[in-house]
């Protein structure tokens, strides 16, 4: 996983203070006002602060995932089951991993950010030592749809915690996409046994859920406004009377509750209010191109563990440590494609004659935002796609050589599909990021229920992808199969094109009708 987070301007946010406007909030933020705040009130530390809590955290859904690979072996052994059994409870988290966020992003826009994370955190504390102890296939297969629900529900409520503190110029950056190989996890199958590899996630996110509850500030708009209304209850930290309120730029005393708040009625969490996200043109566009990159990064990580022990004769730490390029490549990805988002955003913005700095209130609908967010994605699409089809080839050209004869050495060794899931996490990786931060600039109100619709059907589709992967591949051999999955790739492009092009008119029209 990244920890990059966004390097703010101070200056600009001051001069933006200074020059402020006198606008009205809306309604949605349950504030009145007649004076233009600071989109934020937490100070750069804090605002890095909170990002890398919420990065961290977002980190688990994903490490979940990878680092499970390399048990799959030794535990089909010693539970003495099929791979085939195995391989479900893969299926099985990631159909709870699009299920969970959309009931979790609800709440976490409703109740707010804090709550859901002491939740999440707690069922996946409590689901990884049921893991770790467990020895028979059916608490297995609980336990890790427990351990999704707990995981999932993190990573979008990352995306709500940066929509809460992150201007728009500023999200780039701030919404890298959480990646880590699971190096961790052959290493620990191989030598002290699958058990540690959840005892290692106990200890990781029991001391970061110990963080959370005595650090973490609650974020949402809709409970703290800027950060300037007090948080009461479940929303303040243990140690928020310790809190230097008095350093803020624009008041003395932090607002009260009643104050600040209009009345809010708390409802039911409802997973099915993501749905009408898929319903807007821009958003649904989005979630695709997400989705399809999504599919085929999960069907390489899932085939690659596999597929290099069986050809490449890897044992359980080795099988692991082929992870490292595409993990290193995620890192570079996430830190650098966050740099190129905000450098694109004020690049258009001082074209256009705009302020980076969009503040709370501002009318933003004039913005080409769709245009700049994806100025750099052609390139990505060309390397992910090519790099897909070169591990796929790569593969077949090591299997087949050892059925038949030793030709073209260079093509058989394994550093070439290795070389090629390196282009493939440098390139999906920073379309992840891109369809990310896109999303939430389109949905910045409700950012965390975008989020939910957004995995819902990424992980779907990734379970497809799974799914279809073995069959695909015995029908059409290694080559053909992920020339298939490069083909797949391709269909984003003409998305993507109808998005640029039309994507500031969906938006704007959709407002006004």
């Amino acid at each position: 996983m990244t920890d990059a987070i966004s390097e703010t301007c101070p200056e600009k946010a001051t001069e933006s203070h200074d020059t402020a406007r006198s606008i009205k909030i809306s309604d949605t933020t349950g504030f009145q006002s007649t004076n233009n705040p600071l989109f934020s009130v937490f100070t750069e530390t804090e605002k890095k602060w909170i990002s890398y809590a919420a990065s961290y955290a977002a980190m688990f859904s994903g490490l979940s995932t990878f680092i499970y690979y390399p048990a799959i072996v030794p535990l089909g052994r010693d539970l003495s089951v099929s791979l085939e059994l195995i391989n479900l409870t893969i299926t099985s988290y990631l159909v709870v991993a699009g299920v969970a966020p959309a009931f979790m992003g609800d709440m976490a826009d409703q109740t707010g950010r804090r709550p859901v994370y002491l939740l999440t955190f707690s069922l996946y504390v409590a689901a990884n030592i049921g893991l770790a102890l467990q020895s028979s296939f059916p608490a297995l297969l609980v336990l890790r749809m427990v351990q999704s629900a707990g995981s999932s529900g993190t990573f979008a409520a990352a995306y709500g915690v940066i929509a809460d503190i992150a201007t728009p110029s500023e999200r780039g950056s701030t919404c890298t996409a959480p990646s880590l190989g699971p190096v961790l996890g052959g290493i620990l199958a191989e030598k002290l046994g699958w058990r540690w590899i959840f005892w290692l996630l106990v200890i990781m996110s029991g001391a970061h859920l110990i963080i959370l509850a005595l650090f973490f500030p609650e974020t949402s708009r809709k409970i703290v406004h800027n950060g300037s209304v007090q948080a009461r209850g479940i929303h303040r930290t243990l140690f928020s009377l310790l809190a230097r309120r008095g350093s803020r730029s624009d008041k003395s005393e932090g607002i009260k509750p009643s104050e600040g708040l209009m009345k809010r009625k708390i409802r039911i969490p409802n997973p099915l209010t993501s749905i009408p996200i898929l319903f807007h043109k821009n958003s649904l566009a989005i979630i695709l191109v997400g989705s399809i990159y999504y599919t085929v990064s999960r069907t390489l990580g899932a085939s690659l563990s596999a597929q290099c022990i069986e050809i490449y004769d890897l044992n359980y730490l080795e099988a692991g440590l082929v992870y490292l390029p595409t993990g290193l490549a995620g890192m570079i990805s996430s830190y650098s494609t966050g740099k190129l988002l905000d450098r694109d955003y004020k690049h258009v913005a001082a074209k256009l004659g705009r302020d980076t700095n969009l503040r709370v209130g501002e009318d933003n609908d004039d913005f080409p935002v769709e245009k700049t967010r994806l100025r750099s994605v052609w390139y990505l699409i060309i390397m992910s796609s090519g790099a897909t089809l070169g591990y796929g080839w790569a593969l077949y050209k090591r299997a087949k050589s050892k059925q038949i004869s030793q030709q073209v050495i260079v093509l058989q060794h394994i550093a070439v599909p290795l070389v090629m899931q390196f282009i493939s996490g440098l390139s999906i990786t920073s379309i992840f990021t891109i369809c990310g931060t896109l999303l939430t600039d389109l949905n910045s109100n409700k950012s965390s229920t975008a989020q939910a619709a957004y995995n819902l059907v990424r992980c779907v589709g990734a379970a497809g992808g799974v799914a279809a992967l073995q069959p695909i591949i015995n029908g059409a051999g290694l080559g053909w199969g992920f020339t298939l999955y490069a083909f797949f790739c391709l269909t984003s492009v003409p998305v993507l094109w109808i998005l640029q092009t039309k994507g500031m008119k969906w938006r704007v029209s959709g407002k006004e009708g």
